[in-house]
């Protein structure tokens, strides 16, 4: 059974589409990378698989069920955000304790662990933390939970640079000895590029890739030469991104194919690029930089 499973999917906000009929699957346990620039639609997304929201078309399936108010995916499944909330009649101490009536795979000693490791008030209210120490408790939270399938939705928002290289470390750390299905929505790919083994990329309310990193990081390549040369070597191809250097040399970023081998013989440097430049120069919507800006 897939743990995810979206078919032609849509939603729209009055006057503005944040998904426009997007397909996907999720079979196996794994970490993926749910990726994308602001606006692309990722938390709706993942507010749909969590049945916070429901989608306006198409079909959703999460463990096989519509997960549009329904109490088996709600109890199997956690969507770890800034908009979190918890009573504010109990302490972020009596809701770690409280925990374990909603969440059957609750791991109470993991949550203890944490909290005392990240040093957090446990006599303090929810709402009335700083945002960073917020999204640190939602993270032990999100995690001590050990969901089924666990949704951080830019969940280093608000943390300092050491907390959140502590925060990715716990999560590799648990996820290997606990596999399970986490998703990780992110505009920052470079940041968390090492922990993932799939990446959703989003522009627009589209999926444009859903592969293995390492596909990813195949997906394009930059091919660079001096200007005639890159035209005729990448003439026919599809071009996500150009710009001259030193007013003699192009650069320019291709989708990979193998008929770029014939202009490496011919003197053409091909680069490699990170999955998080691949994402980046996919989705651009202009084909120069920002030095353009000031010609």
């Amino acid at each position: 059974m897939n743990v995810i499973d979206c078919q032609k999917v849509s939603k729209g906000f009055r006057r503005t589409n944040a998904l426009e009929s997007i397909s996907f699957q999720l079979t196996d346990q794994k970490i993926t990378g749910v990726i994308g620039r602001n606006g692309a639609g990722k938390t709706t997304l993942l507010k749909i698989l969590a049945g916070l929201t429901k989608h306006k078309s198409g079909e959703v399936n999460v463990f096989g069920k519509n997960p549009y108010n329904n109490l088996m995916v709600s109890a199997n499944s956690i969507l770890v955000d800034d908009q979190m909330t918890f009573p504010d009649s109990l302490t972020l101490e009596e809701l770690l304790r409280s925990a374990p009536a909603f969440y059957k795979r609750w791991d109470a000693q993991l949550a203890s662990r944490l909290f005392q490791y990240f040093k957090l008030d446990s006599k303090q209210q929810h709402s009335k933390l700083s945002k960073g120490a917020r999204a640190t408790f939602n993270m032990i939270f999100g995690l001590s939970t050990r969901c089924e399938l666990t949704m951080f939705d830019e969940p280093t928002n608000g943390m300092d640079e050491a907390v959140r290289t502590d925060f990715y470390r716990a999560l590799l750390k648990d996820y290997i000895t606990h596999p399970r299905s986490i998703l990780i929505s992110s505009h920052h790919l470079a940041e968390i590029e090492h922990l993932l083994e799939d990446i959703l990329l989003i522009h627009n309310g589209n999926v444009v890739l859903h592969d293995s990193i390492d596909e990813v990081k195949e997906f394009a390549v930059a091919v660079q030469g001096p200007i005639a040369d890159v035209e005729r070597w990448t003439a026919g191809e599809k071009v996500f991104h150009s710009k001259i250097i030193d007013g003699q040399r192009l650069y320019v970023v291709v989708k990979n194919n193998l008929e770029l081998e014939r202009a490496r013989l011919e003197g053409a440097f091909i680069q490699v690029l990170s999955a998080s430049e691949v994402c980046m120069y996919v989705t651009s919507e202009t084909k120069g930089g920002i030095d353009d800006v000031f010609k």
